[in-house]
């Protein structure tokens, strides 16, 4: 069964990578941006159903993966940064802060059932110094990453506790629970 994660994310194609799965990417290339009075919970839920479903049209005979991910500090929902003075902002609102991560996921099969899981992460950041900011977003260049964090690179250094029932989530892929999914559709890598 062909396995397509319908995302552009280097982030995510090596998270499931790792885990030995065989499968394509397609880039779904949306809108990402929030809907009027739109709640982040049902944002980012919103977007990786819209990623799964545009990516499953062109391709109904494969299993589809669509993900995102939102940081949520007070009201506020931020995304990609995609600029360094969007990155170093983006960072400047997150210190001293807790904020929630929201990585959802999105999987269709090819007759059409659809399986959907959203995972929190908190992270509580450390008080940070400008020259700090600017030094990380230098070195690390997190432009593509939501809340302008990397936690698999130079981003730990920032932080000072993260709490979450899936490691993973945090990268961009919940993959305890995708792992389940795919499992329940017939994809499984100890098993293939």
């Amino acid at each position: 069964m062909e396995l397509i994660l319908g995302s552009s994310s280097p982030y995510r194609q090596a998270q499931l990578k790792t885990l030995g799965y065989a499968f394509n990417t397609e880039a779904p290339n949306i809108d990402e941006a929030a809907q009027r009075s739109e709640a982040p919970l049902e944002l980012v839920t919103r977007l990786a159903g819209e990623k799964a479903r545009l990516t499953a049209q062109r391709n109904p005979s494969a299993v589809v993966i669509g993900a995102d991910q939102v940081a949520v500090v007070g009201t506020s929902i931020l995304g990609k940064p995609l600029t360094v003075a969007r990155a170093i902002e983006q960072l400047s609102r997150l210190s001293g802060q807790r904020v929630d991560f929201l990585s959802a996921i999105c999987v269709i099969e090819p007759i059409g059932r659809t399986h959907s899981h959203v995972e929190k992460t908190k992270v509580s950041f450390r008080d940070l110094e400008t020259e700090t900011i600017e030094q990380y977003v230098s070195l690390d260049q997190p432009l593509d990453c939501a809340g302008g964090f990397r936690s698999e690179g130079l981003g730990v250094h920032l932080v000072e506790h993260v709490e979450s029932a899936d490691p993973s989530a945090i990268i961009g892929l919940p993959l305890i629970a995708l792992s389940k999914i795919l499992r329940t559709v017939g994809i499984d890598p100890l098993r293939n």
